[in-house]
Formats: C-alpha cells, sequence, structure tokens
C-alpha cells in the first residue's frame, strides 16, 4: 500500500507550483514518496540483516538483470509504495508464476516485508529501496513491464495539497512508456474525488485504455487478486467506498 511516504515531492521552484494546476504537465522533477522519519522494530532491523541479502536489490544507474535478479524469467509486476508490506506479500503468494518488483523507500516497511519473504519463503519478491521513475528509468526501460499497482496512493485531501499527489498526466504519460503493449496498470483508492481525478487523468493517456465497466463509470470490480486489508474491510463496513481502476497497454 502507498503511504504518505510515496507522496511525490514538489518542483524545486516553489513560485511555479503555487501557480500550478493539480495536473500541471511542467513539473521537471517527478518523485514518487516525500521521506518520513520512521523507527523500526528490532525484528525489522534482523529482517535486513539476514534477509537483505537475498531480497534487497540495490539502486543501480545500470540496466538490471531481471533474470538474475530473481533467479527466474516470469512476467515482471512492478509495485510502486507498498506500506508495510501486507498486501504485497499475499499477492505474490497467490500469484507465484509471476515476479513481483516492489519500490519503497520506508525503512520500516521495506523491513516488514524483507521479514514476510524470510519467514514465509516469498521467492517471487525483490525490494528496491529507491524512487520507482528513477528504477524504471535505468535499471528496467521501456516496454519492460507486464503490470503496475499502485494501492491507495496518499489522497492529499486538502485542495492546495492536490498538486502534491501521485496521479498527474506527465507521471502516467512516463509510467505507461514502461508497460509492455498487452500489460497492465491497477490503481486503487477509497478516497472518491481521487478516484475520479485519476480516471481523468488516465483516461486522457493514449497509450491506456479502460477495461472497466462503462455502468460503473469506467471503474473496475476489484481483482481476486487484491486482497482487502484491515483497514479496507472496516472503511467498508462503515459505509465507504473502495475504487478501483484497470487500464492496459495499447
Amino acid at each position: 500500500m502507498t503511504t504518505p511516504e510515496n507522496a511525490p515531492l514538489l518542483p524545486a521552484n516553489p513560485s511555479a507550483t503555487e501557480q500550478a494546476a493539480p495536473d500541471a504537465p511542467f513539473m521537471r522533477t517527478i518523485k514518487t514518496y516525500v521521506l518520513r522519519a520512521g523507527r523500526m522494530g528490532s525484528g525489522q532491523v534482523r529482517a535486513f540483516e539476514q534477509f537483505g541479502p537475498k531480497f534487497l536489490i540495490p539502486y543501480s544507474p545500470e540496466r538490471l538483470d531481471v533474470q538474475a535478479a530473481f533467479g527466474r524469467t516470469a512476467p515482471l509486476i512492478l509495485e510502486i509504495g507498498f506500506g508495510m508490506g501486507d498486501a504485497t506479500a499475499k499477492i505474490a503468494q497467490v500469484r507465484p508464476d509471476d515476479n513481483f518488483l516492489c519500490c519503497e523507500v520506508h525503512e520500516p516497511g521495506v523491513g516488514a516485508l524483507l521479514k514476510r519473504c524470510g519467514e514465509e519463503h516469498i521467492d517471487n519478491i525483490r525490494i528496491v529501496r529507491h524512487d520507482a521513475i528513477e528504477v524504471m528509468d535505468h535499471m528496467l526501460g521501456t516496454d519492460s513491464l507486464d503490470g503496475v499497482h499502485i494501492f491507495f496512493p496518499d489522497p492529499w485531501h486538502k485542495s492546495r495539497h492536490h498538486k502534491r499527489r501521485l496521479i498527474q498526466s506527465p507521471f502516467i504519460h512516463r509510467l505507461a512508456q514502461h508497460i509492455k503493449p498487452g500489460g497492465y496498470l491497477h490503481l486503487a483508492t477509497d478516497w472518491q474525488p481521487y478516484a475520479e481525478q485519476m480516471m481523468q487523468v488516465i483516461s486522457a493517456e493514449p497509450l491506456l485504455a479502460n477495461t472497466g465497466d462503462a455502468a460503473q463509470g469506467g471503474f473496475a470490480a476489484k481483482p481476486d487478486y487484491r486482497p482487502l486489508t484491515k483497514f479496507e474491510n472496516r472503511g467498508l463496513k462503515l459505509g465507504h467506498g473502495v475504487w478501483d481502476l484497470v487500464f492496459r497497454r495499447v
């Protein structure tokens, strides 16, 4: 799950930012996170030491040998911002034939997922503790991904903070170029205004085609592989909605 740690950084020019629309196309610097402090528990620290050598991939400006990293050839799914990694672990377990490359910068979350991978022998996950944009551009390249998951990115509720939202046209256009034709982009959010903005932004990207239900505003039914989190279950019991968007690369 993506959390506030994964929200995009502001451009370097504050005055330009204040004048920009929430979908400002001129933003030169795209980041998929804001780095915040977090304290790791002793189990997460041990996970870095014990399981890091197997599951962590250091960021490099050079192209990643994906087959060597996973020890096999399989469809490659990129997850951008996994929070504490609970959903990521469950998805990887129900889709053992896929490889999952997961980007997260929040150390406690990375430690938690490392612990799950090691203790539950989830061998089809690798983690890069680095910004996903640079990972895509330098380690993966264009037409390299069979799918992308972005679950519950920070909605930045206040209007003056909408410019910090991850899902904006420059980012989506850049992301789409890394997905293979026929590959997919799957997003989910529990904040309806953000869901509507996501739909507007992604629908405008010519490289992506909506696979959702037109009768439901273009939103898709939740794919079986995406588990319900405790937070999501609690929200649904309170009558809150969750919106899934699934697009295909044309």
